[in-house]
């Protein structure tokens, strides 16, 4: 049975019946077989029983918990049950390692640039993304290596203007609150991409505490971050265009006050049903030489990554080729 992400958008509580869960809210009673289950997205109060807790842990589903901004809050993450002594010892190594590390995150850079210049180069917009990115030969400090990124992003940013309708500019990236909708809509479009990241990497060995571009740090899993960037252009920015030079969201998808800008209910429902089809689109992998979602690719971007921290295969990106 295919598993898919269940997205609850209104306040309500989880509850559990045999091995079914209900989602109660205002308009009823919604039954969600723990089968069909791949992972849970939370964009109101839930509450859940203790019972509905148990099940979940059991097969190991995530919840992905967000705030009122649509900014990712925190996640139910099950006890893992991928355990590997073995690969643990392996990836600390690489972080402590500094030499090792570097290399993987200039890896992590590297493929968030080669797909920026993609998405740009399909709107056939001329840009200096590969000039910034030869001063990642000259890195030899972390911080060096988040400046680079930090340019080239800021660059991207400045040219995804050139894209956009008139009403629609960025105009300089603003994120706690967002300014403006474009603003509001990368700003969520990368909390989700986030916690699909997390879910990817929780049905493998690894531990997503333990990163290399970005700082670990408590309170957050630092390694999802890293792996994000590079799927951010794919997954996200692509869905922007799409959804705004398609008309499919206007100003009436979102509320504004003061200091910020949000997408509404209805807003958020139209991008997380285009995000999720869009996980769900395959493409024929060139390696494998068959067809593969976006999910997949996530999890096939995980998977490298092991190889590379064993030492059986050389870490390399995935970059568009289309």
């Amino acid at each position: 049975m295919m598993k898919k992400n269940y997205y609850l958008m209104s306040d309500g509580i989880l509850k559990r019946k045999e091995n079914t869960l209900y989602f109660h809210n205002k308009e009823g009673k919604k039954p969600i077989p723990i089968s069909k289950i791949y992972s849970i997205y939370s964009y109101g109060s839930l509450s859940f029983s203790s019972q509905a807790v148990h099940l979940l842990a059991k097969e190991g589903v995530p919840i992905h918990f967000f705030n009122y901004y649509g900014f990712y809050d925190g996640s139910f993450y099950p006890r893992e049950t991928l355990l590997s002594g073995d690969l643990l010892i392996k990836q600390a190594e690489n972080y402590l390692d500094h030499e090792k590390r570097i290399v993987i995150a200039g890896k992590f850079v590297e493929g968030a640039a080669h797909n920026m210049q993609k998405v740009l180069s399909y709107y056939k917009i001329e840009n200096d993304i590969g000039q910034i990115l030869n001063d990642l030969h000259s890195c030899n400090e972390i911080t060096e290596f988040m400046n680079v990124e930090g340019r080239i992003r800021a660059h991207y940013y400045e040219k995804m203007d050139l894209i956009l309708p008139d009403g629609y500019k960025m105009e300089g990236r603003s994120r706690r609150p967002p300014e403006n909708m474009i603003n509001a809509l990368i700003s969520f479009g990368n909390s989700l991409i986030y916690s699909t990241v997390l879910t990817e990497i929780y049905n493998t060995q690894l531990n997503p505490t333990i990163s290399y571009l970005h700082e670990p740090s408590e309170r957050r899993y630092s390694l999802a971050l890293d792996l994000s960037e590079i799927f951010k252009p794919i997954l996200v920015d692509r869905l922007i265009f799409y959804l705004i030079n398609k008309k499919m969201l206007q100003e009436k998808d979102f509320e504004r006050d003061l200091n910020y800008c949000l997408l509404n209910d209805q807003g958020r429902k139209k991008f997380i049903k285009e995000y999720d089809e869009r996980l769900k689109k395959t493409i024929k992998h060139r390696k494998l030489n068959r067809k593969v979602s976006y999910r997949r690719l996530i999890r096939l971007e995980v998977y490298k990554l092991i190889k590379h921290l064993i030492g059986t295969e050389e870490y390399k990106p995935f970059v568009m080729w289309w």
